[in-house]
């Protein structure tokens, strides 16, 4: 992904960090909230679910008008990491800027998870590791472990939230058990390689080249025949349902969404870092359902 932290950021963190002698990740008492710094906000949003009243969590990236791709880093994000007794982060390319952030404030005590490292279930060269529901639980069982090491006292309260998180992950499997029951088969398009999580374990027929959709995704241009190609499925009706990344908007990906909607075949857009006042359940049950009603009208 296209990530930068320009190094003149870091350096005044740092030293902002000194002249206010701010404490690198330490708590200060016993009873203090456990710090934590999420990357993305939907990490943000599972930490302060499992977690509740014992942290403090802060999202780096929530704004949904900025795509990720070009995120940067500046002095706030730094203070805060620095401050961290927990940070997680994606990794795998995604968010290159948090390793540099750490590298920037060195902290033995502080507890580091890697979404990508955690998570059993991997597509080729596709960082999304959250669009996954078994990731997303593998990861919530880290965020809970590492609390309880950070707050033994409140370990039995970090269990419950975990199950509740798990429970709550269910509807949203079954609503994609359903999709997959009832539309497998059905072509459609992606224009990257975001959803690729959920249209593959809802066995839906991606016909958009893959090569077209990894370009997107690390913010390319992809190779002119795939975009001839991708273009001819939607003019052709090919594809039922165009699905399409809203935060990752190319002159060629707002061509395909033109061409779709001129041909009347039904748009679906998808984010990658979670909408305001959501939280994790209820953004991928929304998605999830407006793509039940985009195959359901593209089936009439």
């Amino acid at each position: 992904m296209r990530t930068h932290t320009p190094r003149n950021v870091l350096q005044f963190a740092i030293a902002l960090l000194l002249v206010c002698n701010l404490p690198l990740g330490a708590k200060a008492d016993g009873n203090a909230k456990v710090n934590v710094v999420a990357a993305e906000n939907f990490y943000g949003d599972i930490a302060s679910q499992i977690g509740g009243d014992h942290v403090n969590v802060v999202s780096i990236m929530s704004d949904p008008n900025v795509d990720p791709h070009e995120y940067e880093a500046d002095p706030k994000d730094a203070i805060a990491v620095a401050n961290a007794n927990l940070v997680i982060q994606n990794g795998s390319d995604y968010d290159n800027w948090m390793p540099r952030l750490l590298d920037a404030s060195p902290n033995g005590a502080r507890i580091v998870l890697t979404g990508a490292d955690i998570a059993p279930d991997h597509l080729k060269d596709n960082p999304h590791v959250w669009y996954s529901i078994k990731n997303v639980s593998a990861i919530a069982g880290q965020i809970a472990q590492s609390c309880e090491k950070l707050d033994p006292a409140d370990k039995g309260d970090f269990e419950k939230n975990l199950k509740t998180f798990d429970d709550s992950l269910d509807p949203i499997q079954k609503e994609m058990d359903s999709i997959r029951q009832q539309f497998a088969g059905t072509p459609v398009g992606l224009t990257e390689t975001i959803y690729l999580y959920q249209a593959d374990p809802m066995k839906l027929n991606v016909l958009t080249p893959w090569d077209f959709q990894h370009a997107i995704a690390e913010g390319n241009d992809p190779p002119v025949q795939s975009i001839a190609i991708a273009n001819s499925q939607v003019t052709g009706h090919q594809i039922k349902v165009l699905i399409y990344n809203v935060q990752t908007v190319t002159p060629i990906t707002t061509n395909l969404q033109n061409e779709a909607k001129a041909a009347g075949i039904p748009i679906v857009g998808v984010s990658e870092t979670m909408p305001p006042n959501e939280h994790y359940q209820s953004w991928m049950m929304s998605q999830l359902q407006s793509l039940d009603e985009a195959l359901k009208e593209s089936a009439k």
